[in-house]
This record gives C-alpha cells, sequence and structure tokens, in this order.
C-alpha cells in the first residue's frame, strides 16, 4: 500500500510559458515501506519533466516514478473556512461603517432642529440689537461647517460601504460556487523506493507546467529637475495552473522551454490569389482601426504619497544572473501567486539612469512643444525586455509607451508629453506675389517668423523643425531663399534648427521660400 508524503511548494522558476516547480516533503521511514505518492498534483504538469530525488538518514534506493490521472472530489471545507471569515469581516466593516452613518445622520438632525428652534429668536434678537451681526454670523458660520462636515463624512462612509459590497459580492458568489463538490481530474505521483532502515526521508519532486508566463512592465519616473529617471523593472506573473504558488522561493528566466533540440524544417511556402471577402474586410480597416482590432492595452496608474515623519518603504528587488543570453532574477523575498489567472506584480529592480532632456517644436502643427528624455542603459546593466512602460512626470502619470529590447549599453527615447514652460509664435509676415513674370513663370515669395520663448528658470535644448511645400509637377518649382539662422534644406522639405535657450530668454526664427510655376496653372495644396 503506498504511503502518502504531504508536500509543499518551496521553488518556483517562472518562464516565458512554463514554470518548474519544486515541491518538497518529509516522512519518517520504517523501512517497510515501498511505494510513496504525492496526490493532489495540477493535470497542467508535462509528465516527462517530471524527476525526483531526495535525501535521508539510511540508504534509500530510488527504483522508479510513474504518474496516474484520476478523478477525486475537489476538496472545499477549508476554502469554505476562509471565505467564510473574510466575508464576516467584511460584514462587521459594513455594519461599523453604517453606525458611524447613523451616528453622524443623528448629528446633522440636532444641527437642523437647533437651527430651526434658533432661527426666530436671533431675528428677535437682532432686531432689537440684543445680538451683533458678527455674533450672528459667527453662529451661523458654526452651522452651517458642522452640518458640511457630516454630511461629507456621511458620503465618505457611503462610498467606503459601495466598495465593499463589492467585494461582498464577489465572495458570496465564491462561497455559492464552492458549496457543491465537484469531480476534479488531477495527478497523482507515485515513486518506487527502496530503503535500508528506519530514519528520517526528505523527498523532492520537480515538474514543469504549463498555462503560466511573466512579462515585464516598466515604471519610468521622470524628475525633470535633477535630469534624472528612475527605472523601476517590474515583472507581471500569470498563472491557471491549478495549484497555488503560497510562501515560495521565485526565479524569473529569459529561457525559452520546449523549444526541442532539432533545427526546425522548413515547410513549403504557399501563396495565392486572396480572397474577396476578406480583401474587402481589410480594406474597410483603417490601419489604426486594423492595429486596434488586434491588439489591446491597459494601464495601471499609480496614486503616490508622502507624510513627514514617517519611514520611507523599501522595496525589495532581485538578484540578477546572466549566462549567455539567459538572465534570470533570483527575487529575494518568498512570494505568493495564486491560480486565479490575474496579474500579480513584482519587483526585480529599480535604478536610477541619467538623461538629457530635449524639447521638440513643431510650430506648423501644434503651437507648443513636447518634451523627451534621451536616456542610455547601463553599460555593466541587464538588457531591458520589450514591454509597456508607464510614464511619470515630476509624480504625474503623462501615459505608457512600448519598450523595445534595449540592451546594456544602448540608448533609448521617451516622450513626456505637452510642456507648457515654453511659449511659442508663429506669424506669416510676408506674403508676395511678383507683378512681372520672371520668365515665364509666376512668383510667390513666403516668410515665416517663429519667435521662442523660455518661460522656466533653467535652460532648454530643443529642436524645431519646419517645413517647405514639395513639387509634385516639374513646372512648379520651390527653393529656400533665407533662413536666419542659415540652414541647409533637407529631404522632404524638413528644415530643422537645434539650439539652446537660457532661462527666460527668446529666440527669434526667419525662413523665406519662393514658389514659382506658369501662370496658367493653379497650383493646389498651398494650404498656408
Amino acid at each position: 500500500m503506498p504511503t502518502t508524503v504531504e508536500t509543499g511548494i518551496v521553488a518556483v522558476t517562472v518562464y516565458t510559458k512554463q514554470a518548474l516547480v519544486t515541491r518538497r516533503g518529509a516522512i519518517a521511514l520504517t523501512g517497510q515501506e515501498r511505494e510513496l505518492k504525492i496526490v493532489q498534483l495540477p493535470v497542467t504538469i508535462e509528465t516527462e519533466s517530471i524527476r525526483v530525488s531526495g535525501r535521508a538518514e539510511v540508504a534509500v534506493h530510488l527504483l522508479g516514478v510513474s504518474t496516474e490521472r484520476v478523478n477525486c472530489c475537489e476538496p472545499f471545507a477549508e476554502r469554505l473556512t476562509n471565505l467564510t471569515k473574510q466575508i464576516q469581516q467584511l460584514e462587521a466593516e459594513w455594519n461599523l461603517l453604517q453606525a458611524q452613518i447613523d451616528a453622524f445622520a443623528l448629528q446633522s438632525r440636532f444641527i437642523e432642529g437647533l437651527r430651526d428652534k434658533t432661527e426666530e429668536p436671533f431675528a428677535q434678537s437682532l432686531s432689537r440689537k440684543n445680538l451683533s451681526l458678527s455674533e450672528t454670523l459667527d453662529f451661523l458660520n458654526f452651522l452651517g461647517s458642522q452640518y458640511s462636515e457630516y454630511a461629507i463624512a456621511i458620503a465618505e462612509c457611503k462610498v467606503q460601504q459601495q466598495e465593499l459590497d463589492k467585494q461582498l459580492q464577489a465572495l458570496r458568489q465564491q462561497w455559492e460556487q464552492i458549496q457543491t463538490p465537484s469531480l476534479k481530474e488531477s495527478f497523482t505521483i507515485t515513486v518506487a523506493i527502496e530503503p535500508t532502515g528506519a530514519g528520517e526521508f526528505e523527498l523532492e519532486v520537480s515538474y514543469v507546467v504549463s498555462c503560466t508566463n511573466w512579462t515585464p512592465l516598466y515604471d519610468l519616473r521622470v524628475n525633470t529637475s535633477s535630469n534624472s529617471i528612475n527605472l523601476s523593472y517590474l515583472a507581471e506573473v500569470t498563472q491557471n495552473t491549478g495549484e497555488d504558488w503560497m510562501d515560495a522561493s521565485f526565479t524569473l528566466s529569459t529561457a525559452k522551454l520546449g523549444l526541442g533540440t532539432v533545427s526546425p524544417k522548413l515547410e513549403p511556402w504557399y501563396i495565392d490569389v486572396l480572397s474577396p471577402p476578406e480583401f474587402m474586410r481589410m480594406k474597410r480597416l483603417s490601419p489604426v482601426q486594423y492595429a486596434a482590432s488586434t491588439s489591446a492595452e491597459s494601464q495601471t496608474l499609480e496614486t503616490e504619497q508622502s507624510q513627514e515623519n514617517l519611514v520611507t518603504a523599501q522595496t525589495v528587488v532581485a538578484e540578477i544572473s546572466k549566462e549567455g543570453n539567459v538572465v534570470t532574477f533570483q527575487l529575494n523575498s518568498n512570494g505568493n501567486i495564486p491560480s486565479d489567472g490575474a496579474p500579480h506584480k513584482t519587483t526585480i529592480f529599480n535604478d536610477d539612469f541619467p538623461c538629457d532632456f530635449e524639447y521638440l517644436v513643431v510650430p506648423r502643427l501644434v503651437s507648443f512643444a513636447y518634451l523627451q528624455a534621451n536616456v542610455k542603459n547601463s553599460v555593466n546593466g541587464v538588457t531591458l525586455l520589450p514591454g509597456k512602460a508607464n510614464i511619470f512626470r515630476d509624480n504625474t502619470f503623462v501615459g505608457t509607451t512600448q519598450l523595445e529590447n534595449i540592451a546594456p549599453g544602448q540608448e533609448f527615447k521617451l516622450n513626456l508629453g505637452i510642456d507648457e514652460g515654453l511659449k511659442i509664435e508663429r506669424d506669416l509676415v510676408e506674403r508676395q506675389v511678383d507683378k512681372k513674370l520672371i520668365g515665364s513663370n509666376r512668383r510667390i515669395t513666403y516668410g515665416y517668423r517663429i519667435v521662442i520663448t523660455n518661460l522656466q528658470n533653467q535652460q532648454a535644448n530643443l529642436k524645431l523643425i519646419e517645413q517647405l511645400p514639395i513639387s509634385r509637377n516639374e513646372q512648379i518649382k520651390v527653393r529656400l531663399n533665407r533662413s536666419n539662422p542659415q540652414i541647409q534644406l533637407g529631404e522632404m522639405g524638413i528644415l530643422e534648427w537645434s539650439f539652446t535657450l537660457s532661462p527666460q530668454a527668446k529666440r527669434e526664427i526667419y525662413y523665406q521660400f519662393i514658389i514659382e510655376h506658369p501662370p496658367e496653372l493653379t497650383v493646389a495644396g498651398l494650404d498656408i
């Protein structure tokens, strides 16, 4: 008869789509055991990955391992007890809030009664000049402030009750779902052993499970006053393996399991005529719509609070190691990740990176500047894997971006949104049509003046981009006539100036261009 060994998960290594789970359990051997079994293991186990080892006070021979898929009633008593405790605790909190609401309502009614009872005596005393106007106003202000205070307190309590109602509804639904035991598939692992005597034996079993993955997630906090960016490298772990990972040592790895050892073989590459329905569907979708139909994004908003005389909480980070192209992150604390399919975040590391700020100004399109940060990954750092990044600028959330694969020493750019610290003015100061033809062409001269004022108390590095029209007809000629500061015309009619503005300084940019064309032609697209 096999002897059951109670085991617990002690270590988990999470890969991109799989995880390596290690369990341990101890048993006192009598020397007569021939089989040990571990029960209630999830069906997501890849059975060929199971490995068994052990340590004992006496010699123990491991003879073999077998697995069996079984059906059993899912144990629910412990979960039901835990859910009941959670529901009772939330109900107690709800009742406490209701008691506070009742108390505030009683005080509010007292204030209303006091107002009604004192309205006429106050009017009489005021008319007889027994009370001054200031004394009356003080009393009225007292009544108003107290009434307002009670009303706000009641509203806050009701908001908290609404949040508790949502939590209670979810817990009660779970409670109802597990009232009736249901059949659940699981694996049983049986280990054949041959002990040489009695003694303590620690059994260890490891296996690979599917239905799990981790993806990088970043918080980028930019401090514009110190020219630095704090990068928090997070891992978002999800798992629906069928077993909860509680109080286990966690390691995150960039290795990919299960890709095989044989190089892939090319299959025939077929092409064909696109079918009309699919073609018409693709034509109807704009690029933006098509991208939206194939991807989804989520944002994680964070709120920061700081108080004086409080000790700042320290984030536990991971130990990072690299072997070849594989990077592993060993978390320095045990974690809990239930099998619920929900994302669970943990911090890998956070560090400050120096950065340079630059303003991008495109006055032809918008009359404000965009702030950008040029950041360089540390030469001795780790590769930043592709993932979503939440960007905070001076503790204000400005949006999200997608980081590409960033190697150590590689530079990358962050867009930080609009900055109102620069004033941008763009004016058409010249539009002249020559009365006489130049050769056989009519010539029109355009001149623009752009004034940029730095309203900040720190210098600003700017990149200003303007644009000349591009002719698609050989009879229409466009040329840059003058520019101050002087600049060469770039590709596709782009003009680009780079300069630095001192605090409170102003800079003027001027350029002039000429369009020539036969007088009988009407030029389209001159939306000047």
